[in-house]
């Protein structure tokens, strides 16, 4: 069976022929490219080597046991699965097409799961979680404000330095905004943790549910410091550099989150 890897989004299909687009990014099959590496893998492994997925982040590991720790999100060894070379569980039924085919999404089946035929009921909160991760809410939202912290700080230094108040004030409204996004941004995240990586408490997730909170609270202070001292950020003022610290320490623990959301998306990727 040959492997091709879409050059766009690093998708790796297998079989004989690319396919006619790439089903993560819709691109057309003439971006796919041969794995050469894959078909000239020592058979010696192939036929020793065990495959192991993370059920947490979906991380691959090729050795005849799993790792002490997951690399990607540090979820101990018995979260690792094995897998055979199709990435099924190995002694998992596969379903029969007509059953494997997804109804249609709706809040009240995301959170439902098939058993013998049946759907076992959840609750409120399973089922949202299932919607959410299923329409990528918890990305989408994230982008919101993410795009708004680097204008915050750079309005913030501008307006300082060549004391344009009036960069300040914008600063100050778009900070309202971020404030407003910001509990559906955690809302959201928090439901994906708990649905996609199982409510792992990994040194990743907690880095990750920490800069969220930091970014919250910078957020909270930011806001109503404007509020209670309008003139903060004006010429003399002696907290304004404080007040520009706190808005860099915002920006930095949103980074933060950011990147170790981009290693956990980005864990099977090679």
């Amino acid at each position: 069976m040959k492997k091709w890897e879409c050059d766009v989004c690093g998708f790796v299909y297998e079989g004989e022929e690319p396919p006619e687009k790439c089903q993560v990014c819709d691109s057309p099959g003439t971006v796919f490219a041969l794995m050469l590496e894959a078909e000239k893998e020592p058979e010696t492994k192939t036929a020793a080597g065990k495959r192991w997925r993370c059920t947490v982040c979906g991380y691959i590991h090729d050795d005849d046991e799993p790792p002490e720790k997951c690399p990607v999100c540090a979820a101990p060894r018995n979260m690792f699965v094995e897998i055979d070379a199709e990435g099924k569980e190995i002694g998992t039924p596969v379903l029969p097409a007509e059953q494997a085919t997804p109804a249609p999404l709706t809040l009240e089946s995301a959170g439902t799961a098939p058993i013998g035929g049946k759907k076992e009921k959840t609750s409120f909160v399973d089922r949202l979680g299932g919607l959410s991760m299923k329409m990528h809410l918890h990305p989408i939202m994230v982008h919101f404000p993410n795009g708004v912290l680097p204008v915050v700080l750079v309005f913030l230094g501008i307006a300082m330095v060549f004391k344009i108040e009036s960069l300040a004030t914008a600063a100050s409204y778009n900070l309202i905004f971020v404030l407003l996004t910001l509990p559906f941004v955690l809302l959201t995240g928090y439901l994906e943790w708990q649905k996609r990586y199982k409510g792992a408490r990994t040194a990743i997730f907690v880095t990750k549910i920490v800069s969220g909170l930091i970014v919250l609270a910078a957020a909270n202070v930011l806001v109503f410091w404007r509020l209670l001292d309008p003139g903060v950020t004006a010429e003399g003022s002696l907290s304004r550099l404080i007040y520009l610290g706190v808005a860099a320490g915002m920006l930095g623990a949103a980074g933060i989150a950011g990147y170790l959301g981009g290693r956990l998306v980005f864990a099977a990727r090679r």
